[in-house]
């Protein structure tokens, strides 16, 4: 089991390190290539995920409903604590509500699981993303329009492929291929994105940034636990769904931090934190999904 949560974790963090290194001698235009990704290669990969007739999408609706329970109820989890400790809490929550399941999460469950993960991974990616800039932004800027969302590459090839996959459309071969082809460089950019991002930011306000590290995690894993039972979740969903509720924080939330002004150095030490924290909570969690979850042990 050792050997399987390594070989899980190591390509994960080996990649963000050679992102890391990389940016340390050179200064790639990282915001470019974020944008790149997130409109072109990102897009595809979840349009070839969701359009491929092989994944039965209906079956992963329970997983969906889950997911969205865990990230809108570890914001109303979590403030009281804002209260408690005088936090604002349009700096904290979201950073603590929307987690990093594109740069780690994907990466993450397919080397976890393998491929036969991936629908359930970009499923879960659909949904924080669709909540991140709806919900997220509006707790960001309450005066953010909600047909914002509809513009996003993401949305519109969410919607795309889930049209072709409901309605039974047979891509061609050499179509899937080639968008698959494009998707395939999605992951190792999000790993190699996160890498470089973690130079721009700073361990100003650590103890912030310590307690989200702990928060983050145990709020949606507190969350997860009778949602697992109650919705009769089991095998790789379930194993997935144990993983998403136990990333750290979104890199996204510090770029969203700064652009609407919204305390960005706090935000950066909850995010930076948080992923150091990962190296610490992803190996236990996966641990115990290895040995409990039915079907997805090594």
């Amino acid at each position: 089991m050792l050997a399987k949560i390594i070989s899980t974790l190591l390509p994960v963090f080996l990649i963000t390190g050679c992102g890391t290194l990389y940016g340390r001698f050179r200064t790639p235009d990282i915001r470019g290539l974020n944008t790149l990704n997130m409109e072109l290669f990102v897009p595809m990969l979840v349009f070839a995920v969701l359009a491929d007739r092989e994944a039965p999408l209906q079956e992963y609706a329970t997983l969906a409903l889950a997911a969205a329970v865990i990230v809108l109820g570890s914001g109303v989890l979590l403030w009281p604590l804002t209260k408690a400790l005088r936090l604002n809490p349009r700096t904290f929550l979201p950073a603590m509500m929307f987690n990093n399941t594109g740069n780690m999460g994907i990466p993450l469950l397919v080397l976890a699981f393998g491929e036969a993960a991936l629908p359930a991974a970009v499923v879960l990616f659909v949904i924080e993303m669709l909540l991140h800039f709806s919900v997220g932004l509006y707790m960001l800027n309450p005066r953010t329009p909600p047909w914002r969302v509809l513009r996003m590459p993401i949305v519109l090839a969410s919607l795309a492929g889930l049209g072709v996959n409901l309605l039974g459309i047979s891509l061609p071969a050499w179509l899937l291929e080639a968008l698959n082809m494009l998707g395939g460089v999605a992951i190792p950019l999000m790993l190699f994105a996160l890498g470089v991002r973690m130079l721009d930011i700073d361990f100003g306000d650590w103890r912030t940034g310590l307690l989200g590290a702990v928060a983050c995690p145990a709020s949606g894993l507190i969350l997860a636990w009778p949602l697992v039972m109650l919705l009769e979740l089991q095998g790789l969903q379930a194993a997935s769904l144990w993983v998403f509720a136990a990333l750290p924080p979104a890199v996204l939330n510090y770029l969203l931090a700064e652009q609407y002004r919204q305390e960005p150095h706090k935000v950066a030490s909850l995010v930076l934190i948080g992923n150091l924290g990962s190296l610490v909570i992803m190996p236990v969690v996966l641990a115990l999904v290895f040995a409990n979850v039915a079907g997805v042990a090594p």
